[in-house]
């Protein structure tokens, strides 16, 4: 079996999401062994091409690629640093070390055709030059090798682009056309075709010079998503410290945590206004502290959208068997499905709450979780029939029950709530011990002894601090009607559904955060790289169709049969052999 590499440069490959993908593919064709060779990246995100550079063993280029008008138009009018130059054709050839790739791959800015940004703003002069950086990057390519074209062009965007971004594309497609490329718009599901935990729509434009490659290039197979559980369930628990700094979980102000827990399962903020209301508080409800006895009214937590946003799912919550919605760079609690129902809720926190309907008693709630440690008891009323109760405890002021043989501690009337503490009035020492005393809040201890408990001396507290503001900023659990904790996925998380790492490989989820958090701290940024990253899974499936098709080509299979779609009805003729009486290549 005979190995070949093909060479791969990615442009705005940032922390190489799609690089490692395409490093994964191996495809087996005609006696080859075809394998994949990362010539490296060209971002401007200088920390994240160092990220790139751990990830992947190759050096990412910090360039450029704007215009000079488009640097300006992109930061408000602010001129570029001194030592700042546009990029030209000769750069990309010198860092490719001379070599030309037999692929490219593009995955541009695409705020200006995001869904996420309103329309109006999108034509605005920043965003309209930043989707203009897209096509002067592929002019850049186009440019490096004119007389030795590139064999293949991935353009990746958000799938918007074919409709927001209409022109844009026209113009982009014009401009491949006179340069001998055949093109095919496609839109996918990157959860689909690398089998992920969520759902991820993308647009791909694939450009494929016809004397390099005749041959069809087809679409990978589909994949069923994954769960949300099935793949965060495999990490350490939120908040544990072996998983490092990238899974924290999130602080978020109380009535945002009070929301979440109101929302159901695989709902959004809709399920906030089915809630009856009454002088500003929940008629229904208790939001009961975990850490001691006691309850709390829960203000509204109800949540009116802004009449501007349309297409928005705030406070949505995924349910713990369900895929995720895509992952982006701005994913938070009040701008998406970006929190899970965990029905992991056995750890150690110090704000734990549950919400009890009003109707039912709140149990004996401590830290534990069993009915000997602080699991949900109640005090059950009934007899339990003519022939005795079990642990039953009689009233002081109520008659026994009937005494038999076996009144010990399982059965019969066997205990009396005593009211009596015991305590004779000529015990001195006792009556100065303070026993069962409360210190008041504003008051110093006494000194703590080393039998200090709560019976045997002042060692309670009149604590005056209420449940918290509804601004506080805090970790907290509450324990939703479903039993299960509505919380914000953590960025390891969202990490984990980008298929970034591998979460059974603790190596692999330590190299990954070392490799994110080496240079900067900063959770918004470790975000952002996340929620623009290509999926590596997906990228590999796509990686290894097409290494497949340049493999064919080189062995000279302009034809194969397949199963599998021609990538991607019902544009199957831009991927066929040019018509002699269309020399352009022309979009059929």
């Amino acid at each position: 079996m005979k190995t070949v590499r093909k060479t791969l440069l990615h442009l705005f490959g940032a922390m190489g999401g799609g690089a490692l993908g395409f490093k994964r593919a191996r495809v087996e064709v005609a006696g080859m062994q075809g394998e994949w060779e990362c010539l490296g990246s060209i971002d401007v995100d200088a920390k994240a091409n160092r990220v790139f550079a751990r990830r992947l063993g190759v050096p990412a280029l910090d360039l450029d690629l704007a215009s000079r008008e488009q640097y300006i138009a992109i930061h408000g009018g602010r001129q570029p640093p001194e030592g700042w130059r546009e990029a030209t054709p000769a750069d990309l050839r010198t860092y490719c070390r001379g070599i030309r790739p037999d692929c490219i791959f593009l995955s541009a800015p695409c705020k200006g055709f995001s869904g996420l940004l309103p329309e109006a703003k999108s034509v605005s002069p920043k965003y309209a030059a930043m989707n203009q950086l897209a096509q002067r990057a592929l002019w850049l390519v186009l440019e490096a090798w004119p007389d030795d074209p590139v064999p293949l062009i991935l353009f990746e965007n958000v799938p918007r682009l074919l409709t927001r971004g209409r022109p844009f594309v026209d113009q982009t497609i014009g401009m491949l056309h006179a340069y001998g490329y055949l093109t095919a718009e496609t839109v996918h599901d990157c959860g689909e075709l690398g089998g992920l935990g969520q759902s991820r729509k993308r647009c791909l434009i694939v450009a494929r010079h016809p004397e390099k490659v005749p041959n069809f290039l087809y679409e990978p197979p589909k994949r069923p998503l994954r769960s949300v559980g099935d793949v965060i369930g495999r990490l350490w628990l939120p908040g544990d410290e072996a998983a490092g700094p990238l899974h924290r979980v999130p602080r978020l102000q109380w009535k945002t945590w009070v929301r979440l827990a109101f929302v159901e399962a695989g709902s959004d903020w809709r399920s906030l206004n089915r809630l009856a209301v009454e002088n500003g508080h929940l008629r229904d409800y208790l939001i009961v502290p975990e850490a001691h006895r006691g309850g709390a009214t829960a203000a509204d937590p109800r949540f009116e959208p802004s009449a501007a946003w349309h297409d928005g799912h705030a406070y949505g919550v995924r349910a713990w068997a369900e895929s995720s919605a895509t992952v982006t760079a701005k994913l938070a609690p009040g701008s998406g499905y970006g929190s899970v129902a965990d029905p992991r809720t056995g750890l150690k926190h110090n704000n734990c709450f549950r919400v009890v309907p009003f109707g039912e008693h709140a149990g004996t709630v401590t830290g534990g979780t069993g009915p000997s440690a602080g699991g949900q008891a109640v005090a059950d009323p009934r007899q339990a029939g003519a022939a005795f109760a079990k642990y039953a405890v009689a009233g002081w002021q109520r008659p026994s029950g009937t005494v038999i043989s076996g009144s010990t501690t399982g059965q019969g009337a066997f205990a009396v709530a005593d009211p009596r503490a015991g305590m004779h009035p000529q015990r001195s020492a006792y009556l100065t011990g303070g026993h069962y005393g409360v210190t008041r809040w504003g008051d110093s201890s006494g000194a703590v002894s080393a039998s200090a408990c709560h019976d045997n001396g002042p060692w309670s507290v009149a604590d005056p601090r209420p449940m918290p503001a509804p601004d506080e900023q805090l970790v907290c659990l509450i324990r939703s009607l479903d039993g299960t904790w509505h919380r914000p996925f953590t960025t390891l998380e969202l990490a984990a559904l980008q298929s970034l790492f591998d979460p059974e490989d603790p190596a692999d989820v330590l190299a990954f955060t070392g490799a994110m958090t080496a240079d900067t701290q900063s959770d918004s940024q470790h975000r952002e790289w996340i929620g623009n990253a290509v999926p590596p899974d997906a990228a590999e499936a796509v990686a290894g169709e097409i290494l497949r098709t340049l493999l064919l080509a080189d062995a000279g299979e302009t034809f194969s049969l397949s199963a599998a779609s021609i990538w991607v009805r019902p544009y199957v003729a831009a991927l066929q052999l040019a018509r002699a009486d269309s020399p352009t290549g022309a979009n059929r």
